[in-house]
Formats: C-alpha cells, sequence, structure tokens
C-alpha cells in the first residue's frame, strides 16, 4: 500500500495522508510537490487518484486536427503557427477547400474534428459559423470541437455579441463543445511576459462558465514551460478547480509541454521528462474534480505518455492524422498515431484501452 511508503519528509508523508482519506490539497501543497524531487511518490499518488475514478481504463478517441486558417492579430511570443496576411504560407480555408482536405485524409472511425485556428481580423465572424455549418452538414455522423476559450473572445470583439450570444449562434450551427487551448498561464504577470495578446484571465474563465451554462462540457489546458513560476502553474490549476466546483463543466485537464520554436534546438531548451510527468501527475492531484487528465503525446512524445498513464493520466488523445501548431513551435514527435499503435502504447502500460467519443461515452474496450 502507497499509505505505507516510507517517504523520509514530514511533509510529503502528509500529502500522502491528504490524498489517502481524500482530502483536497492546497496551494502550498501543489508548491510544495512541484519543488520536490520524488517523482516516484509523486506520480504513485496521481496513480492512486486516477484509479479511484477510471480504474485501468485509459481512454482515446479517432479524431482529425482541422485549421481553417492560420492568420492571427495576435503576435504571441510561444506560437510558431500564426502568419501576418501577406506573410508567406499564410492561408485562409473556403469550407469547400477544407472538404478537399478531409476527403483526402478521412477513414469511417473518425468521430470528431478538433479545430482551431487563428484570429484572422479579415474576414467576419459568419465566416467562422458558417464553417462549422458546412462541416456538420457535410459530415453529420463527427462532432464538432471547435474553438478555443481565446477565440470565443476574439469572435466577441469583432461581432459585437456577448459570449453567450456568440456560442448560441456557434451551437445552432453545429458546435458540440470547446477545445481547451488559449489558456496558456492564468496569470496576469505571464501573459504580459509573454506577450499574450487575446483574451485574458477573467475573460478565458468566462467563456467557458458561458459555456457550460449554456450546457457544453468543454476541454481545458495549461501550457507550461521556463518562463512562468510554479506558484503561476499551481494557481492556474486553482482557477480551473474553483470553476469545476462552480459548474462541473470541464471533462478533461490538458497540460501542454511548450516546444522551443525549433526541432534542432537542444535538450536545454525543452521541458524535462520529470517536468512533464509532474505536470501530469499534479495535475491529476490537485485538479480532483475532473474526470480525466490528458497524456498529449504531440508535446511529450509516445514513450513518456506510457509512463505518464501510471502516474495520473487517463487520456492517450486520439489519432489527430496531422497536427500542425505544436510541429510548427518545433516538436519532435508524430504528428498523427493509428489506432493499433495507441492501443498497444496503452496495454504496455498494464491499461485497458478504451476507444470513447468526444465525451467519453464508450465505444469499445480493447481488453
Amino acid at each position: 500500500m502507497l499509505a505505507a511508503i516510507a517517504t523520509r519528509d514530514r511533509r510529503m508523508d502528509e500529502i500522502v495522508d491528504k490524498v489517502m482519506s481524500g482530502k483536497r490539497l492546497s496551494f502550498e501543497d501543489g508548491v510544495f510537490l512541484y519543488k520536490s524531487d520524488d517523482i516516484l511518490t509523486i506520480g504513485q499518488l496521481a496513480d492512486v487518484v486516477n484509479q479511484r475514478k477510471n480504474g485501468k481504463k485509459v481512454y482515446f478517441i479517432e479524431n482529425m486536427s482541422l485549421y481553417f486558417t492560420n492568420v492571427c492579430e495576435a503576435h504571441c511570443s510561444f506560437c510558431h503557427f500564426r502568419r501576418d496576411p501577406d506573410e508567406e504560407g499564410a492561408y485562409t480555408l473556403t469550407p469547400e477547400q477544407m472538404f478537399e482536405y478531409i476527403d483526402q485524409h478521412i477513414h469511417p472511425g473518425v468521430r470528431e474534428f478538433h479545430i482551431t485556428g487563428g484570429h484572422n481580423p479579415n474576414v467576419p465572424f459568419e465566416y467562422y459559423v458558417e464553417c462549422i455549418r458546412a462541416l456538420k452538414k457535410r459530415y453529420p455522423s463527427v462532432t464538432i470541437k471547435a474553438y478555443t476559450g481565446a477565440e470565443i473572445d476574439f469572435f466577441s470583439r469583432i461581432s459585437g455579441l456577448s459570449y453567450r450570444e456568440v456560442l448560441e449562434r456557434l451551437i445552432d450551427a453545429g458546435l458540440e463543445t470547446l477545445t481547451g487551448g488559449g489558456a496558456e498561464i492564468l496569470s496576469a504577470e505571464y501573459r504580459k511576459k509573454m506577450r499574450v495578446e487575446k483574451a485574458g484571465v477573467e475573460q478565458y474563465l468566462e467563456v467557458h462558465r458561458t459555456a457550460h451554462k449554456l450546457g457544453l462540457k468543454t476541454h481545458t489546458t495549461m501550457l507550461y514551460g521556463p518562463v512562468e513560476s510554479v506558484e503561476e502553474r499551481v494557481q492556474h490549476m486553482l482557477y480551473l478547480r474553483e470553476l469545476q466546483d462552480e459548474t462541473g463543466g470541464f471533462l478533461v485537464f490538458i497540460p501542454l509541454s511548450m516546444q522551443p520554436a525549433s526541432p534542432n534546438a537542444s535538450i536545454r531548451r525543452r521541458n524535462s521528462a520529470i517536468e512533464d510527468l509532474k505536470a501530469i501527475a499534479i495535475g491529476r492531484l490537485m485538479l480532483d474534480n475532473f474526470p480525466h487528465v490528458k497524456a498529449y503525446f504531440i508535446n511529450i512524445g509516445t514513450q513518456l505518455t506510457q509512463v505518464a498513464l501510471t502516474m495520473g493520466a487517463s487520456d492517450a488523445h486520439g489519432t489527430i492524422v496531422r497536427e500542425r501548431i505544436s510541429h510548427s513551435a518545433g516538436a519532435l514527435t508524430p504528428a498523427g498515431i493509428t489506432r493499433e499503435d495507441l492501443i498497444w502504447l496503452i496495454k504496455g502500460a498494464g491499461r485497458i484501452p478504451v476507444e470513447r467519443d468526444t465525451f467519453y461515452n464508450e465505444i469499445r474496450v480493447y481488453d
């Protein structure tokens, strides 16, 4: 039993006791865990919490990432996907052009379109609505997971509509859930430092609060790296935990390991494996009201994802087909993965693969 492990640290023993008795961890507990080098105890604790919620099941989905435009008014310092309107490589697709791309790559198992993109001020809000409407009409059986909290804030600004009105228009067109991006680190100081020229802390949280009130379940993220403090990371999670206490609308927490801009960057410019595992494990421990924590293989690689499944992660993401945002920032990982490889990866961690839909309804259990 984990409770019998001698950690040789009174403070860690206190946290072990809290976790084993089901008590909520504090801000101070989270900071201590981030500063601790006892990754094995942290990982084991996270595994205890995860198995209480999900047993040995690990979920994945057959999905496809789509990007209608990379033109963006913001100049966030960590983003290498965006382009200015006249910059080489800038594009904005029509729905018909996107259909052509999808029809070349889609297969019958795809259940979800994951749609994000730039904040393109050169097209009206109606363009973004019609992209959703056209997709849903052509592929009615595929769930539309689209737009970040920051994109919803952008749509509100360019349309003059409230968050609620923007979301209602998109829901009417076929939107079924929001993606989790745009959170980055929920800290005003961090957002100033990293030139996050989009929705602020309160705006991001209010978009998701509004979506939850409208009946949408949504996703959320944390983009971590060398810039923010561990205190800012823990506070980020507490903001999410508080909103989840209020609405219960989040499906999953997705830690995103910041990429170093170039695939040739040295390992010192990348997050370490320990940092990646801590983000997942501590996320599982702090966010006691979240059903799932995701190990995102696009950012941390398939091998480390497999380890993370024993340290708090209950979701191995999905097939994706072709990811672009992290790879434009220097990710060295595969841009997609097959269902067979995901099943192999999950079973290799001693877990039970479960194919799911967007809302974690089980489609097939591979036991």
